[in-house]
């Protein structure tokens, strides 16, 4: 049986938000061991087996967030939709936290979220559950292609759901272009940009 109050965790730590809508924002977070989605270009291959990392309970995690004095919490990996995340996002928002998951969808969700971050990815299908519950579609963009393959995602999404682009690390000077010329024609999809990398901080 799943111990739903234990988690694996690579690492855990108080900065600022780098990515999407809520960039500049300071925010916890708890990035969870596992994930089978196996994209090529990950650079926290180092998460994927949970096996590795050391479990921690719920209630210490919660505590830690609330010290910490950061008003929302991001819960990523890995792929952090392979846990039971109620226990977790119940006590958070208990403390007056708001609960944000970055995930591919790959898994159907558990815990209740303030904000959703969609990113799927073309490794590991998202399940159909995931699209109408999206309150951010983030598009890793590696290739041309990625471009169209984006666009299949976002008519499946709310309308209300916000739509960023963002250049794969390794290879930014010439997807930011391609997602530049994109967004320019295509206006309701924005650049997100890792502005974490280019401050320095994790």
């Amino acid at each position: 049986m799943i111990d739903v109050h234990q988690l694996p965790v690579m690492e855990r730590f108080y900065t600022v938000q780098g990515e999407g809508a809520f960039a500049g924002a300071p925010a916890y977070f708890i990035r969870l061991g596992g994930c089978d989605v196996g994209c090529v270009w990950c650079d926290v291959k180092e998460s994927w087996d949970a096996s590795v990392h050391p479990t921690y309970s719920v209630d210490v995690l919660i505590a830690e967030v609330v010290i910490s004095g950061a008003p929302l919490c991001v819960v990523t990996g890995g792929e952090p939709a392979m846990h039971n995340l109620d226990a977790l996002t119940q006590g958070l928002q208990q403390a007056g936290i708001r609960t944000h998951i970055e995930t591919s969808g790959a898994h159907p969700l558990t815990g209740t979220w303030d904000w959703i971050t969609f990113s799927p990815k073309k490794f590991k299908a998202p399940v159909d559950a995931i699209y109408p519950l999206a309150h951010e579609l983030k598009v890793i963009v590696n290739h041309k292609s990625d471009l169209e393959w984006a666009e299949g995602h976002a008519h499946r999404v709310s309308p209300q759901c916000m739509l960023y682009m963002q250049p794969e690390w390794s290879k930014k000077e010439s997807t930011q272009t391609l997602i530049l010329d994109h967004i320019r024609l295509h206006t309701r999809w924005r650049i997100s940009i890792q502005t974490h990398k280019y401050l320095g901080v994790d």
